[in-house]
């Protein structure tokens, strides 16, 4: 993945690489914390804090995208259509299955669409917004990209 230079407030791509978290600490701070923290507001903070981290990240191109998703452990992305003022994309993959297995009451994706918005609206330069749509029988997430100008 090539990424764009940095500035001091950036994250670099080789950081991003050598993280790598195992367990449920991740689920643990991200389902269970973080909403105790955020209250009711947690999932429009979610959801802003997936749009920062993408702009701190910059990815230019769709495949940055998609690589972005797999270095995070978030699913395996892919686009399944685009329309004229729309894109539909899939999430799927071990992560996703897990979490709908989980016995967590509250999973959410607006990381996930945060990060996606923002992702599309930089490389397409227009704005974005991103709705989910859980599928817990297939064990996907349809994530809507909706152009907003």
């Amino acid at each position: 993945m090539k990424f764009m230079e940095r500035n001091r407030h950036q994250l670099d791509k080789n950081l991003m690489e050598h993280l790598h978290t195992t367990g449920a600490g991740y689920d643990v701070l991200r389902y269970i914390c973080l909403p105790d923290l955020l209250g009711k507001e947690a999932a429009a903070i979610t959801y802003v804090m997936g749009k920062n981290l993408a702009r701190k990240l910059e990815p230019a191109t769709v495949e940055e995208l998609i690589e972005c998703f797999s270095l995070f452990g978030w699913g395996h992305l892919e686009l399944k259509k685009e329309k004229r003022r729309e894109m539909v994309w899939e999430l799927s993959g071990e992560s996703v299955r897990k979490r709908h297995q989980s016995p967590l009451n509250e999973i959410d994706y607006r990381l996930e669409a945060g990060f996606l918005a923002e992702s599309i609206q930089q490389i397409k330069e227009t704005a974005c917004e991103c709705l989910e749509e859980v599928n817990t029988k297939q064990n996907t997430i349809q994530l809507s990209v909706i152009y907003t100008k």
